[in-house]
């Protein structure tokens, strides 16, 4: 049913809650599972990168990945990107043929309570593949 699954990360809770479920799911069909972090490039848009902010981020990335590698119990490929969150989310599973998108419902800077933050909407409402928030 799934033969590629992709797990976008930030660290937060609700990516941790995702990622546990991509990996029970890619070890029931024996799927590739791709995790993906994101430097949400819009946010600091205005800033030039002489101070560092952009390498910063995706130094916290790989060390996010590197963790998520060691938890796992399947095989799993990362990547790091720059962009928009959503946009890039989605031309990553383009690029991967992504059968299954599984994400957390809002990331770290998303509402409080239970509401679905932004990224984890414009992913579930344009992304053309299933996806499944947790």
């Amino acid at each position: 049913m799934y033969d590629t699954i992709l797990v976008p990360v930030d660290g937060s809770e609700p990516a941790n809650r995702a990622t546990e479920h991509a990996m029970d799911i890619a070890s029931t069909f024996d799927a590739d599972l791709h995790a993906l972090y994101v430097v949400d490039t819009r946010r600091y848009g205005g800033v030039s990168d002489a101070g560092g902010v952009l390498e910063d981020l995706e130094e916290s990335g790989r060390g996010i990945l590197e963790d998520l590698e060691t938890r796992a119990d399947v095989e799993m490929t990362t990547e790091i990107r720059r962009g928009r969150p959503s946009e890039e989310i989605d031309a990553y599973a383009d690029a991967i043929g992504a059968d299954l998108i599984v994400l957390g419902n809002r990331g770290l800077a998303g509402p409080p309570g239970g509401e679905i933050g932004s990224v984890a909407e414009r992913v579930v409402r344009y992304a053309g593949r299933p996806v499944i928030t947790a």
